[in-house]
């Protein structure tokens, strides 16, 4: 039983490695929520991909930032967009952004690190205004206006800190999410490649182009 229980342990420290790169963002403005992610996926010291996405629209009112392992969280991904439409089904009404984070965060629970290793940012906005939550791979989850995970966050957590006011519109935080991330990139090594903006307000989902992001960077 005890070597079991240290090889589970084992196993749980080995893939809690796929959370120590990348960096994502999530901030909550009077008129919706901004999300900016890096593009780089790293095994170890080696670059896997230069164009990793890392922000998912979920509905036409909820996206995710994720950071973990590649399969994990797409595999959530796939998992919250059926739930949200079989919510729609049942209820009459799209699912809000609160219970969808209470239901990947009790998915991620049940399994208990396996085989969900992820960090996300689960954001959008309903009939209760915009609204932003961190839900960590042990299901936990915790609502706040401004959010940074990965190994780059503490760099990104700086430029937030300093720039990010609450009642800030949209186009006013976009730069300073670009912002936070380009300084991440100078600084963390398992953060770079090209940054991904995406936003949601009562409008919907919506992503900005490269041609958009290299103008403000």
């Amino acid at each position: 039983m005890q070597r079991f229980s240290g090889e589970g342990i084992g196993l749980k420290n080995q893939r809690l490695k796929y959370l120590e790169g990348t960096t994502t963002v999530g901030l909550v403005c009077e008129d919706g929520v901004v999300f900016a992610t890096d593009t780089r996926a790293t095994m170890g010291y080696e670059v896997a991909s230069k164009k990793a996405r890392k922000v998912y629209k979920i509905t036409d009112n909820i996206a995710f930032t994720t950071a973990g392992g590649v399969a994990d969280t797409q595999r959530l991904v796939d998992v919250m967009r059926a739930e949200a439409g079989y919510y729609v089904m049942r209820e009459g009404v799209p699912m809000d952004v609160g219970a969808c984070a209470r239901l990947v965060g009790n998915l991620m629970n049940a399994y208990s690190f396996f085989p969900y290793i992820a960090h996300l940012l689960v954001g959008g906005v309903d009939a209760g205004g915009p609204r932003l939550f961190f839900v960590g791979m042990d299901g936990g989850s915790a609502e706040e206006n401004m959010l940074a995970t990965g190994s780059g966050s503490p760099v990104a957590y700086g430029v937030l800190e300093t720039e990010f006011k609450e009642g800030m519109k949209v186009h006013e935080v976009i730069p300073i999410a670009v912002k936070a991330l380009k300084t991440a990139m100078k600084r963390d090594i398992a953060t770079g490649n090209e940054v991904m903006v995406a936003t949601v307000t009562k409008k919907g989902y919506a992503e900005l182009t490269p041609e958009e992001i290299k103008k403000l960077a």
